[in-house]
């Protein structure tokens, strides 16, 4: 059985409140219980932080785990320190994001994790963490 972490950073401990017109009405909370039906045959663990550094020791034990999908929020299009501790580690990463980040403000077209990550997934909704699953799954 595949183990997989996915790793939620800042403010998406609102999804269903914030923004909804573009992350839609449904909790994380409420997503994740629903992967987990989904994929019964994945061992899926969620942890979400609003700090940066939480991420980073999170990325930093993540060696138990066959991958990590990670929503790093605004931090994706700030933070070298998130880049170097993926780079740390053994365990792959895929970077999701709800939304098509590339239709959406300049400032959030760089990613400076996705150098760093097996690859990227964004602009499906919520269904990017499924597709990321999956490819986990199939690996």
């Amino acid at each position: 059985m595949k183990h997989l972490l996915v790793l939620n950073g800042p403010n998406l401990n609102l999804l269903g409140k914030r923004e909804p017109e573009i992350y839609g009405n449904l909790s994380f909370e409420d997503y994740v219980t629903e992967l987990k039906s989904r994929f019964s045959q994945v061992q899926i663990d969620y942890k979400q932080s609003n700090s940066e550094g939480v991420l980073i020791d999170t990325i930093h034990i993540a060696d138990k785990y066959d991958g990590i999908i990670l929503n790093a929020g605004a931090y994706t299009h700030t933070s070298i320190a998130l880049h170097d501790a993926i780079m740390a580690i053994d365990t792959p990463v895929i970077e999701v994001h709800i939304s098509n980040v590339y239709q959406r403000e300049s400032f959030r077209h760089k990613s400076f994790i996705a150098p760093a990550c097996q690859g990227v997934i964004a602009g499906f909704g919520l269904e990017s963490y499924a597709m990321a699953i999956q490819f986990f799954f199939n690996r």
